[in-house]
């Protein structure tokens, strides 16, 4: 079930979305070859506390998981998509980390995540983060009164493989609320025209997910969380919440 919210709510719901732009953000600036991911996750957990924003991941235990997740973002370097667990790993000169975070603030979440290169980057990780985020804008463009969930889905898709990469089987955004994953899926693949129609009051997150290498192919590591590329490849994932109005899509989660 689709809950629409109203336009108080979209301005609750921005007020999270600030919160997860600055937890971003701070990684982003702290983040240096030699840091240790958990010391990020630390990072994170300071905005959200200063805010007194809470965390739809820590704790979150879908059925699929092992055990619940232990942090606040989800730290992913290299060939990890999407929920790579922080550890006692240090990131080193030229890695490809994408950052995924959340905040509950007033009882609303917010959702985004953001990739960048630790240090000196590869041309080649230019090109997909680069092209990871205007897969992002082409899905938020897409998403207006009138179009369908599927318009969304084309958009993201044409962008990533167009540019050659894949796009991972089964991955993809969602809608957002009072709980951090609602109805509808958000794939970033389809056919322009299908799909649930858009109204004024929905919000999603949009979150376009690329592999370098080309292949949709996809595995969880061990712990049972880190979603890893089977090739080998890097990866890059970028995520916005979305508030779709009579006005045009508005994103809540911009810093």
């Amino acid at each position: 079930m689709v809950e629409i919210k109203t336009d108080a709510t979209l301005l609750a719901m921005r007020e999270s979305g600030r919160v997860v732009a600055q937890a971003l953000a701070a990684v982003r600036d702290k983040a240096a070859p030699g840091m240790t991911l958990v010391e990020l996750d630390g990072v994170a957990r300071e905005v959200l506390a200063e805010a007194r924003a809470g965390s739809p991941f820590l704790g979150y235990h879908p059925d699929w998981a092992p055990v619940p997740f232990p942090a606040v973002v989800c730290l992913s370097v290299n060939d990890a998509i999407v929920h790579g667990v922080p550890g006692t790993t240090r990131l080193a000169d030229g890695d490809l980390l994408s950052v995924d975070c959340g905040a509950v603030l007033g009882g609303w979440v917010g959702d985004a995540a953001v990739s960048f290169t630790v240090g000196r980057a590869r041309p080649e990780d230019t090109r997909l983060i680069d092209t990871a985020y205007e897969a992002l804008e082409a899905g938020i463009a897409a998403a207006v009164v009138g179009n369908r969930v599927g318009d969304i889905a084309h958009a993201i898709g044409r962008v990533c493989r167009r540019a050659g990469y894949g796009i991972p089987d089964g991955l993809g955004g969602h809608g957002v609320g009072r709980s951090m994953h609602e109805d509808p899926g958000i794939p970033n693949e389809g056919r322009p025209g299908r799909g649930m129609p858009l109204r004024h009051g929905m919000v999603i997150a949009i979150e376009p997910m690329l592999t370098g290498g080309g292949s949709d192919d996809h595995y969880t590591a061990r712990d049972g969380w880190t979603i890893r590329t089977v090739d080998g490849s890097r990866a890059a994932h970028t995520e916005h919440t979305v508030a779709i109005t009579d006005e045009g899509p508005r994103v809540l989660t911009a810093l």
